[in-house]
């Protein structure tokens, strides 16, 4: 069986069963990157220093305000954990790459893509700001900025989703 009779056999999948390959396929690959991940980072530091990290919390004051969050004591010393998070984040929005092009190649219906295209703003918008606000410069006051960034990240994941239905409509 060719190259060809496979594309043409997954073309003629339902709808929902192109979704559901594509749904078991991304949370395959997920478990995957998980493992690999606490495999490539050293992993009796990892756990140590995400227990440690969990049991930092204080009430810290978000500078200009008189408002109190909880924050970690001191934000530096998991430079380690955040190097994590940032590979973590760069996975999935590599991963949403992937999910993106079989999107595209099995014709998925546009509502899926642009929830694709969602995701994939989102997960390499927080890698983006975990390396620029947690690893590269770690105090207290980044710590709030680096929040503060999700959530506008977030916004903008949004936002480029509704692009692409709107970009879609027909007049």
């Amino acid at each position: 069986m060719g190259f060809k009779s496979k594309f043409d056999m997954l073309q003629a999948m339902s709808d929902k069963k192109k979704e559901n390959l594509i749904s078991a396929l991304y949370i395959g690959l997920i478990f995957v990157m998980l493992a690999v991940l606490y495999f490539i980072n050293d992993r009796s530091n990892l756990w140590n220093s995400f227990n440690h990290f969990l049991n930092n919390f204080v009430l810290a004051t978000v500078p200009g305000t008189g408002l109190q969050l909880p924050a970690p004591e001191n934000p530096a010393a998991f430079i380690t954990l955040y190097k994590v998070a940032f590979q973590f984040c760069l996975g999935l929005g590599i991963i949403e790459i992937g999910v993106l092009v079989l999107r595209v190649w099995l014709c998925s219906p546009l509502p899926r893509k642009a929830e694709t295209i969602e995701n994939l703003v989102f997960w390499l918008g927080t890698s983006y700001i975990v390396v620029t606000y947690l690893v590269n410069v770690t105090i207290i006051s980044e710590w709030f900025v680096f929040w503060a960034g999700v959530i506008l990240i977030g916004g903008l994941s949004l936002v480029a989703r509704s692009f692409v239905l709107i970009a879609s409509r027909q007049p």
